[in-house]
């Protein structure tokens, strides 16, 4: 890595930190190859429990439900409900549609099923990828999502028919059971509106929460890997104009302030040197709006999530203000786009306009170190969290508090988290999962000042077999660099 703050390229990449990133026909067709999700490990789920189902209800900002059903739907609620089959009668998934969008669910969430895989090859070109039988429900569609749920599982269990439970089900629902009024088990997701679950409850249905959809989005498939390297590579061409920006930007001269003072009586306490460009005030807004047109013109949308921080409000972690950009404070960016199937990237850079190297060439310094020390660990078989005790070991020793709590000096979050339909998923980088190939993170160290500013570089890895793969690079270096039209 180059660590004199030229801003020039650095060797990145796999765990050997060589770049990784495979050859362009590879990444073209995990970029466009249909997104598919597995739903057996619900199937084992509800039968490892016991229970008769899985139930699912949201909208399209619903992140689990849009991974499961694979439907962007519209923002009113619609369901899914996994049943798991037995011998003779397979695993069904039933999506509960909202109106006027039946057409979409069967092309997002039956059509596109379709195809290779271990159930194709058993049961014909028409079977789906996992074996799970997909189907659009457009029963009672003016009902609550729940409700047409409880219709869905009633069926299952042969109450719809007067039965008393599972052992009532006939012989197409593939459920079976103990007869009785005891309450029967339906696998929920820790999120599940409260309307929904009283529904369910209310019908006879006990709910358990179950951490399968979080565990199996946490690794991805190569097609989802595909999708967040492309977001991953505009968020890079949003940084490379933020960084050109800044390189064209012109600092006031020393002294300036006092010049101004004296020509208008003024008086100001301060010796800032504020940047301009193109012949008005550089702030951070004007910043983000630049990164964010970028993006736009990639394909991705800044979602809200474009961080444009200067001096003090680098400190801030989410800061989204506008405020004056001043020479040699740190300006601190982080740029987290979604991209159209509803994958996230997420990359951070720091850089200083006509710096004089103190604080913030210490502590970029200082993160610097911690990068290269966290991205040593990362790999298959590593526990998350060592990857984060050696990023803040590594910051200690520079001499900065590994510890420190919101607004106060030092390292105040972790080292980074899983990234996928979700900006923050599984897993943390501060848990004790064991890492493995397919898990997709940031590595974020960062230091910060409340009273001078904040450092912190964010680069997006996928581990892998034999060590982890960056999903995009970009250059490090305090000092911005012309990286294309300014």
């Amino acid at each position: 890595m180059n660590g004199d703050g030229s801003g020039a390229e650095a060797d990145e990449g796999d765990g050997s930190g060589e770049d990784a990133a495979g050859s362009g026909a590879e990444e073209a067709a995990d970029a466009s190859s249909p997104l598919r999700t597995d739903l057996t490990p619900v199937v084992d789920a509800v039968r490892t429990a016991g229970a008769v189902g899985f139930v699912a209800v949201g909208d399209r900002f619903d992140d689990a439900l849009r991974y499961l059903a694979r439907f962007s739907g519209p923002d009113r609620a619609y369901g899914l409900v996994v049943c798991p089959g037995n011998g003779d009668v397979p695993p069904q998934a039933t999506l509960l549609a909202p109106g006027l969008f039946a057409e979409q669910a069967e092309r997002e969430f039956v059509s596109a099923a379709r195809g290779d895989g271990p159930g194709a090859s058993a049961a014909g070109a028409d079977a789906f990828h996992d074996g799970v039988v997909r189907s659009v429900s457009l029963d009672r569609v003016g009902d609550p999502a729940g409700l047409r749920a409880v219709a869905v599982l009633d069926r299952v269990t042969g109450r719809d028919e007067g039965g008393a439970g599972p052992a009532d089900a006939d012989a197409d629902t593939g459920v079976e059971g103990d007869a009785g009024d005891e309450p029967v088990s339906v696998l929920v997701p820790a999120s599940i509106p409260h309307d929904a679950a009283v529904y369910l409850e209310r019908a006879g249905y006990e709910l358990a929460s179950t951490t399968v959809v979080a565990e199996a989005r946490a690794v991805k498939s190569p097609a989802e890997i595909g999708r967040i390297r492309r977001v991953q590579r505009a968020a890079a061409a949003g940084m490379a104009r933020a960084e050109s920006v800044l390189a064209a930007s012109d600092p006031a001269e020393p002294g300036s302030n006092a010049q101004a003072d004296a020509a208008t009586d003024a008086t100001t306490d301060d010796d800032t040197r504020p940047v301009s460009w193109r012949g008005e005030p550089l702030t951070t807004e004007r910043l983000r709006r630049a990164v964010n047109a970028t993006l736009a013109a990639h394909g991705v949308r800044d979602a809200g999530n474009t961080v444009v921080g200067a001096g003090p409000t680098a400190a801030d972690l989410h800061y989204v203000g506008t405020d004056p950009i001043d020479a040699g404070e740190t300006v601190l960016i982080d740029i987290s786009p979604r991209g159209p199937d509803g994958y996230y990237g997420d990359l951070t850079r720091t850089f200083v306009v006509d710096g004089d190297g103190g604080w913030d060439r210490r502590a970029y310094v200082a993160v610097e170190a911690a990068r290269e020390a966290a991205l040593a660990e990362l790999g298959p078989g590593v526990t998350a969290a060592t990857v984060h005790r050696e990023a803040a070991a590594e910051l200690a020793a520079y001499g900065f508090d590994p510890d420190a709590d919101e607004g106060e000096a030092g390292f105040t979050h972790g080292t980074g988290h899983g990234v996928g339909v979700s900006l923050h998923e599984s897993p943390s980088l501060s848990g004790d999962v064991e890492l493995r190939p397919g898990h997709v993170v940031t590595v974020e160290p960062g230091v910060y000042d409340p009273t001078v500013g904040g450092v912190r570089l964010e680069d997006l890895a996928v581990v892998t077999d034999d060590g982890y793969e960056l999903l995009a690079s970009y250059p490090f270096g305090t000092v911005p660099t012309e990286r294309g039209r300014s």
